[in-house]
């Protein structure tokens, strides 16, 4: 079939896609923002020999773009959406039997793929604007990969981007080709100006736009960080320009209408302003727009360990969404793009955005590779792998949750889970309430905590206004109604149902924040992971005395921002399994001592104790424990201890072959369970450390050949010419020890002392009579011809009593002064 296709840039690059898609299967494309690479290239692939009888995947990052997408490319055919080309977002999906072409959100693919990893019927995914590096398009690429390398090498994988870095890509993709498409189709002047200091976004947003209106022509794009922001932005213009201008918001919660009227054109003779978050930012075509008028601001979800939450933060973009952002002025000619900041700043911006892999919550990620069978991240093909310390706290949430066994692999709660749309957290709790038939108050509060609009304090009230339909907000209820309808399979209605079922089910999914008010304080409470939160005295959830918490911000003490009381009756109901006793034995922080008893509670929220002798093991590693929060550095070091500490040290450096072992205070605060342990019996205070010999347990706990050998080649003491024994002063870094010893007693030596079988010379600290230092050398031949004679000279008057030979070679070496003459 021969398709008439607009004559866009992406098409360039077409030959070559072709190409590398017949013959190796794998294409990394390079393509600026409106170079047609969305929805031209795809639609000229579809006679490819290698796709008949196969449909097409392709994802984008968020659903307006999903939905503009497929529209347009229907539009080319001349098609409605849901023949040819069709879309499937969350809540929506426009899907008919001959769809050959099916955009999607990045999220549906591996849902997907954990269903049938074959894919069967998919010849081709194509990963569309990937610089964004979602979790889900990063999780969403390696599961694919896995699924063409095991089960269908014939399935092909196309990752395109604007800004990409697109050798990184190739090399993850075994050096998938690299095919470029041309450039932007028109200049874009950059104009910074930058906002006054201390000045709101949308103020400085609104100017930017004015000033854009007086200077320029055509329709003008504005980027602003979130809705909120958009919303008072979008009244300050209508209040200042009238109605001469429409004025259009695009975000994410607005609803489908509403993003529609954004992208459609004004009426003939009307200029529009379109107030866009980053979703403007690529994917879409935003027609008759000339400027840009760039906040410089996006709105980034960023996990914080502290809360176990997503923070959405308000930070400053990189360079390369600049870039995008501008080239939306440059489509349809020449465009300009007012920069509210200076050109001094932009060249500090990021080159890049941080990937989600990095700063978001990963424990849906970690569920998802734990299903698909994978224990390790580094095992799958990702271009950025997890932070460690995410990676555990993830795997260690969803092993409390159930989700994961003893070995760390998918239970079957946890593939319960997966078939969920909702994290890890939300699906227990809709798990757990099903159970006790609080499925309907669950799959409420779990749409209300995805809202990201807040609410009041109390989310049991919340969830009860959203559920009768008293929100002001018709957009917010929509979504939230439109998010129970998904979880619930059904069509929700408007019924009262107990506040209280909240916090019970709250609890369920977040147990470790059930608090307790602590006696005597309002708004104080201790959470079941110990830590405290706060909450405002004045606030009527203060006086409660059990909370469920849904959100708090990282303290301490941390503040509530949402939660639901509790009644102390469901809770111990619900929770009988964790309420069996307990032997706890652990380093009490205040005191300053080993803690043992038994205790019956929630986490670190205890109903009864009973006092209990601590097994020593137990007691041992507890006290290994407060060791580790108090330093090292509280043990009874001796300056023996530390000596010997050093020339092992120094050991470690002279003779690395030899296997020194690290006894560095980090390396010996590591491994406290291997040398001091064993010795810590009856060892249950930290008064009680004053009673270790320190310098002995670490002698001994390197052995008796070991401990021969350091005496030989790291001598704690050396023998001088005047039969002095005198202690060396080793330092840990490997330096020369240090003799510091009177000039005197080295008469008739030529040769500097040494140590490490004479490798090492000692650094000798040559003193006066009265023990002050003369000279610091390794050569002390050199000091005898050189500088011994000054040395008399200044200092034979000030110590008459004392020997200065004319000759030191030859003189009697001695610690004493001259005998007296009567």
């Amino acid at each position: 079939m021969t398709r008439s296709l607009p004559q866009l840039p992406a098409l360039e690059a077409l030959p070559g896609l072709r190409a590398a898609l017949a013959d190796k299967g794998l294409a990394v494309l390079a393509a600026p923002p409106g170079s047609g690479k969305t929805t031209v290239l795809p639609l000229a692939l579809l006679d490819e020999p290698w796709f008949a009888g196969q449909r097409m995947l392709i994802l984008e990052p968020r659903r307006l773009a999903a939905r503009t997408a497929a529209a347009r490319m229907a539009s080319l055919l001349g098609e409605k959406v849901g023949e040819t080309v069709g879309y499937q977002v969350r809540f929506e999906r426009r899907v008919g039997p001959n769809t050959r072409i099916e955009v999607i959100t990045e999220g549906l693919l591996a849902r997907r793929l954990q269903a049938d990893p074959e894919l069967p019927g998919v010849g081709l995914i194509v990963f569309d604007e990937f610089h964004e590096r979602s979790l889900d398009a990063d999780l969403a690429l390696a599961l694919s990969w896995e699924s063409r390398e095991s089960l269908r090498p014939e399935l092909r994988l196309l990752v395109m981007s604007a800004t990409l870095e697109t050798q990184r890509v190739s090399a993850l993709l075994d050096e998938a080709p690299v095919v470029e498409a041309g450039g932007r189709l028109f200049p874009v002047e950059m104009r910074y100006r930058p906002a006054k200091p201390g000045e709101a976004i949308e103020v400085s947003v609104a100017a930017g736009v004015q000033q854009a209106l007086r200077e320029t022509e055509g329709d003008v794009l504005a980027f602003l960080p979130g809705g909120r922001e958009i919303r008072h932005c979008q009244r300050a213009l209508e209040a200042r320009l009238g109605g001469d201008v429409d004025i259009r918001p695009l975000y994410g919660e607005l609803d489908s209408r509403e993003q529609d009227l954004a992208l459609e054109p004004s009426a003939a003779g009307r200029r529009k302003v379109i107030l866009a978050t980053n979703i403007a930012q690529t994917s879409l075509t935003v027609e008759g727009v000339t400027t840009v008028v760039d906040g410089g601001l996006a709105r980034v979800a960023r996990y914080d360990l502290g809360s176990g939450a997503n923070a959405l933060l308000t930070e400053r973009i990189s360079r390369a969404s600049a870039e995008q952002r501008a080239g939306r002025a440059g489509r349809l000619g020449p465009g300009v793009c007012y920069r509210l900041w200076s050109a001094e700043q932009h060249g500090r911006l990021p080159a890049h955005d941080d990937p989600e892999i990095l700063t978001a919550d990963i424990s849906r990620f970690a569920l998802e590779l734990a299903a698909w069978g994978v224990s390790d991240p580094r095992a799958l093909r990702l271009l950025d792998f997890p932070p460690p310390v995410a990676w555990r706290a993830a795997r260690d949430l969803l092993a409390s949750l159930g989700a994961l066994d003893a070995e760390a692999r998918v239970t079957a709660h946890g593939r319960e889970l997966v078939r969920l749309p909702a994290s890890p957290r939300r699906g227990h709790m809709l798990a757990q309430a099903r159970a006790l038939g609080l499925e309907t108050v669950a799959a409420w509060t779990s749409a209300v905590l995805d809202e990201r609009g807040g609410g009041q304090l109390d989310l049991a009230r919340t969830v009860c206004d959203f559920a009768l339909g008293r929100v002001h907000d018709p957009a917010a209820l929509r979504r939230v109604r439109d998010a129970v309808r998904q979880l619930l399979r059904t069509e929700p209605s408007r019924e009262a149902f107990d506040e209280d079922e909240v916090g019970r089910v709250l609890a369920m999914g977040y147990p470790e924040r059930i608090a307790r008010r602590r006696e005597g304080g309002r708004g104080i409470y201790l959470c079941a992971d110990g830590s405290e939160a706060r909450l405002p005295e004045h606030d009527a959830l203060a006086q409660q005395p059990w909370l469920a918490i849904a959100h708090w911000d990282p303290g301490p003490p941390r503040k509530v921002r949402s939660a639901a009381r509790l009644v102390e009756a469901s809770l111990l109901k619900d929770f009988a399994a964790q309420l069996a006793w307990r032997r706890v034995v652990r380093w009490d922080a205040a005191s300053e001592t080993v803690q043992s008893e038994e205790q019956r509670g929630i986490g670190a929220i205890v109903f009864e104790r009973r006092p209990l002798k601590a097994p020593a093991e137990a007691a041992r590693a507890a006290m290994v424990a407060g060791l580790r929060s108090l330093g090292i550095g509280v043990l009874p070091w001796t300056e023996a201890a530390r000596q010997w500490q050093a020339r092992v040290l120094s050991l470690r450096r002279w003779r690395p072959e030899d296997g020194w072992p690290d006894v560095s205070d980090e390396a010996l605060a590591d491994t406290l369970e291997t040398w001091l342990a064993p010795h810590l019996d009856g060892v249950t205070r930290r008064d009680h450390l004053s009673r270790l010999d320190l310098h002995e347990i670490l002698a001994g706990h390197l052995g008796y050949a070991r401990q021969q050998t350091l005496s030989r080649l790291a001598p704690s003491h050396l023998d001088v010419p005047s039969g002095s024994r005198i202690a060396l002063d080793y330092a840990a870094d490997g330096a020369p020890p240090v003799l510091a010893v009177k000039l005197q007693e080295l008469f008739g030596a030529t040769r500097t002392p040494a140590v490490d079988d004479g490798r090492v010379p000692v650094m000798l600290h040559l003193l006066s009579p009265g023990r002050r230092p003369i000279q610091v050398t390794q050569d002390l031949a050199g000091f005898w011809a050189r500088t011994y004679a000054e040395v008399k000279k200044e200092l034979k008057g000030r110590y008459p009593k004392h020997p200065w030979p004319d000759d030191p070679l030859q003189a009697p070496p001695t610690a004493r002064a001259k005998p007296r003459t009567w």
